[in-house]
């Protein structure tokens, strides 16, 4: 297994490290199992001292499910270490869309982290329009008649909020489409921008940092999508860290918009790069 390596002259803006903020799949796990050493590695980050958080766009589980499967397999995690985007979803429509009636759009039950949050169905029976629909995880349920419906919603003016736009995620049968591929035809059909509330929204970074409670300068993002991940976390001004496990792709790191502060094999290799930066924050 090689060492942490720097990605080219980029230049990592971490202060004083504090918080290590963490991608869960295809970077802990995939398809819920954990990838080789990264309990290992992730139970050295919390004896180092470390604050850690753990940040998913994942929509198929609730934070309460997703710690119980993690702990099960061995991480050192509790609920109140993970921020999912379905939560940073509704405190989103909480602020910006007080009382809305919202449809949802989603494979998986991710009620209990939508808390606050009105849910209609696709008749209510008084013939009233939903005000909001939000895009969630894709899967069987993103079917024509779905997809049609939340259309005719956008076009009779409800705003579309989607709580990321990845293309494909990976799961042990390889990549798997995802919202993203959805998504963008039905922006082109309506005429429409999804609002994001997941990553790579700069409003979801603030969010998990505002939960560690941390800056962005004092903070690290590991995650396997150079775009959503990384270079999202890098603009937020957190210390970005690229894995080649997951949905890494040679081919996606090359045509990437920008490049991350560093790039390592696996997760294994984080706690070596973790002391290395906050020696180089010390000198």
């Amino acid at each position: 297994m090689s060492g942490p390596a720097p990605a080219d002259d980029h230049r990592p803006r971490t202060g004083s490290l504090r918080a290590v903020l963490i991608d869960i799949d295809g970077v802990l796990t995939v398809s819920w199992r954990p990838l080789p050493d990264a309990v290992e590695a992730l139970r050295e980050i919390r004896e180092s001292g470390l604050g850690v958080a753990l940040v998913t766009n994942t929509t198929s589980r609730t934070r309460a499910s997703i710690a119980r499967t993690l702990a099960d397999a061995g991480f050192p995690v509790s609920a109140q270490d993970i921020l999912t985007a379905p939560a940073v979803t509704a405190a989103y429509l909480a602020e910006h869309c007080p009382g809305a009636r919202c449809a949802l759009l989603n494979s998986g039950d991710i009620a209990e982290d939508l808390g606050g949050i009105t849910v209609v169905g696709d008749d209510e029976g008084d013939g009233s329009a939903p005000d909001v629909v939000v895009v969630g995880g894709a899967g069987p349920e993103f079917d024509y008649a779905a997809l049609n419906r939340a259309f005719g919603h956008v076009q009779r003016g409800a705003r579309l909020v989607a709580i990321h736009r990845n293309l494909y995620w990976r799961t042990e049968q390889g990549l798997q489409l995802d919202t993203g591929a959805f998504l963008v035809g039905l922006e082109k059909a309506a005429g429409v921008e999804a609002e994001i509330t997941g990553k790579p929204s700069a409003a979801f970074f603030e969010a998990v940092l505002a939960h560690v409670g941390v800056g962005a300068e004092e903070a690290v993002m590991v995650g396997d999508d150079i775009e959503s991940d990384v270079l999202a976390a890098q603009r937020a001004g957190v210390t970005g860290v690229l894995v080649k496990t997951g949905k890494y792709l040679p081919q996606t790191h090359r045509a990437a918009s920008g490049t991350p502060d560093r790039v390592i094999d696996s997760f294994a290799d984080l706690p070596a790069l973790l002391a290395q930066l906050r020696e180089s924050a010390q000198q």
